[in-house]
C-alpha cells in the first residue's frame, strides 16, 4: 500500500534551505521515493490554514518512507532542514 509524507514548511533561511533540497532529493530517490507536490501554489478552501509551502512524497509503504526518514543518508540533510525551516509532518497511508 502506497504512503505519503505530507510536510508543512516555513522557510527561515532560504538560501540553506535551496541546499537542504538539493542533498534531500537524491536521498528521496534512493528509498524509491518521489515527488507528488514540491512547493506549488497551494489555496484555502475551509478553515483557516494558511500553509506557506506544502511538500508531498509518495513511498511504496509506511515501512519505506520511514527508513527514508531514518537512513543514514538523509541525517545531514534532515538536520540542515531543521536549522533553515520550521516543519510539520505526517505519514499517511494511501489505498
Amino acid at each position: 500500500m502506497p504512503a505519503y509524507v505530507i510536510v508543512e514548511i516555513d522557510i527561515v533561511d532560504p538560501v540553506g534551505y535551496e541546499e537542504y533540497k538539493k542533498l534531500a532529493d537524491a536521498t528521496v530517490k534512493k528509498y524509491s521515493g518521489k515527488y507528488i507536490v514540491r512547493g506549488g501554489k497551494a489555496e484555502t478552501l475551509e478553515g483557516d490554514w494558511d500553509p506557506k509551502r506544502i511538500v508531498v512524497l509518495e513511498f511504496e509503504s509506511t515501512d519505506r518512507a520511514k527508513e527514508w526518514l531514518n537512513c543514514e543518508e538523509y541525517r545531514e540533510p534532515r538536520k540542515m532542514r531543521h536549522r533553515t525551516a520550521r516543519t510539520n509532518m505526517i505519514l499517511v497511508e494511501g489505498v
